[in-house]
């Protein structure tokens, strides 16, 4: 499992020109699924989104969590973050999961990061061609993944 964090200032998703979710400031969260991932990749990684420390304090130092700054989530499927580009110019997706796996996994990846959140997490649409608009606050982009938790 892997996202890419941005800390934003706002964010929004759109299908077909119509906007379906948007967030303040708090994280845009990107995250793709591989066939190996599992419950305790889910549980792993939905704490470490909960507390990273990222936002400013009182004397301007990154040392708040999103929930101690009470920002919002807006959750984004991307099968393109285990893009392979090791052969040629067309990349290869062969690491990312197919729905039958995956959409299951992002559901419960959406579970698990309310529970610990304890608001609503904003969604995009699974499989859906979508624009994301956002500025990003900082910038600060943060990538985590799985298998390197290390």
């Amino acid at each position: 499992m892997r996202v890419v964090i941005q800390r934003v200032k706002n964010a929004s998703v759109s299908v077909e020109g119509k906007q379906i979710s948007s967030i303040g400031s708090g994280f845009l969260v990107l995250l793709g699924i591989e066939d190996s991932d599992t419950d305790e990749d889910i549980n792993w990684l939905t704490q470490k989104i909960v507390n990273l420390r990222v936002f400013n304090d009182e004397n301007g130092v990154m040392n708040k969590s999103i929930i101690e700054s009470d920002g919002e989530i807006l959750l984004v499927s991307q099968f393109t973050l285990f893009a392979s580009t090791k052969k040629g110019n067309r990349p290869s997706y062969i690491r990312a999961s197919k729905p039958d796996f995956a959409i299951p996994m992002y559901e419960n990846f959406c579970v698990k990061l309310f529970s610990l959140f304890g608001k609503e997490i904003k969604t995009g649409i699974f499989g859906a061609d979508m624009q994301i608009s956002l500025v990003n606050d900082g910038p600060v982009t943060i990538m985590i993944d799985t298998k390197n938790k290390e």
